[in-house]
């Protein structure tokens, strides 16, 4: 277990330089967008005349020199202190915390939907090339790859929900739901079909796609040819041969693209109402919440520096010939 130790060490060390490097980009490009916080919250207050704006500024340290603010939140962020929401006026970390949950409910299923289901017709399709199958899983791809979200999003709406009736439109669960019993599961469960399958479907597509290629590539090389002049199955050549090494590709952009799915969440959170970060960040970004946007990009900056070291980790069992450095 040593190797595994000093694998995190190092892993993490780099995690927090770039997470270092993040934060303090994503602060000045915040900066530098325009909209003065203070002012929108004198407008919302009704008092916009200068000397209350410039009460707002010194409360919440926006007439600090940038330097300085930079500074003060960089040291803060290292802390655990992502800031306090002056539109909210609560922490930003307990904004965050009371919707990430559903935000990682929705993008965890997502990618486990898309990498199953991609890596299932992809083989397929591998299998059977040149046949209408092939042909059809390959369409289907196609078609879930150019398609927008948004766009997939409301025509399942109209669909699902407006013309059939069969699942919720929009919301995390129904109204007046209590408890945590399997009634509660079972309603959060048809709330999340619609959402999951126009995040996941995009991200499917890429996943067979590649599969597919990956396969048929591999299916080539001389290793498979000896296996095969040897007597090994079909079967056994397609699990511990072709698939196993073909699948390595695809673990490695599906690390890539674990974090992408939470900022793809954002357009699907909007559109299906769901409570989460991403709909906390547009939110946000409308009020020039400063404070709650940073928070967000932070955490989710976070979340894909750990699934790229917990792809490393996957590479050693999927193939231990490979060594983590």
């Amino acid at each position: 277990m040593g190797w595994l130790a000093w694998f995190l060490a190092q892993r993490l060390f780099k995690a927090a330089v770039i997470l270092f490097c993040i934060v303090l980009i994503n602060f000045t490009l915040i900066r530098a967008a325009p909209g003065d916080p203070a002012s929108v919250m004198a407008g919302e207050a009704g008092a916009a005349d200068p000397e209350y704006v410039e009460r707002l500024r010194e409360r919440f340290g926006l007439n600090e020199p940038l330097p300085q603010q930079m500074a003060t939140y960089v040291a803060a962020v290292f802390q655990g202190d992502l800031g306090f929401s002056y539109r909210e006026n609560q922490p930003v970390s307990s904004l965050i915390m009371e919707r990430l949950p559903a935000t990682l409910l929705l993008t965890v299923t997502a990618f486990v939907f898309a990498l199953a289901m991609g890596v299932l017709l992809g083989t397929l399709a591998a299998m059977n090339v040149g046949r209408w199958s092939d042909t059809a899983i390959t369409t289907l791809a196609l078609i879930s790859y150019a398609t927008p979200l948004f766009w997939l999003g409301l025509m399942l709406i109209l669909l699902f929900s407006v013309q059939l009736g069969w699942l919720p439109s929009f919301g995390f669960e129904s109204i007046g739901r209590e408890g945590i019993g399997l009634a509660r599961v079972l309603d959060v469960g048809r709330h999340l079909i619609l959402p999951v399958l126009t995040l996941g479907l995009f991200y499917m597509a890429v996943y067979t796609r590649l599969t597919r290629s990956s396969i048929l590539e591999v299916h080539q090389m001389d290793f498979v040819k000896t296996a095969r002049s040897k007597g090994v199955s079909e079967r056994n050549v397609m699990t511990h041969h072709i698939l196993r090494n073909a699948i390595l590709p695809v673990i490695t952009f599906a690390g890539f693209q674990a974090g992408h799915l939470i900022g793809g969440s954002i357009l699907v959170e909007t559109v299906f109402a769901w409570p989460g970060i991403g709909r906390l960040a547009f939110n946000a970004l409308l009020q020039r919440d400063y404070q709650v946007l940073l928070g967000v990009f932070v955490v989710t900056s976070i979340l894909v520096l750990l699934f790229n070291i917990v792809t490393d980790l996957i590479y050693t069992l999927v193939d231990p010939r490979i060594e983590v450095k």
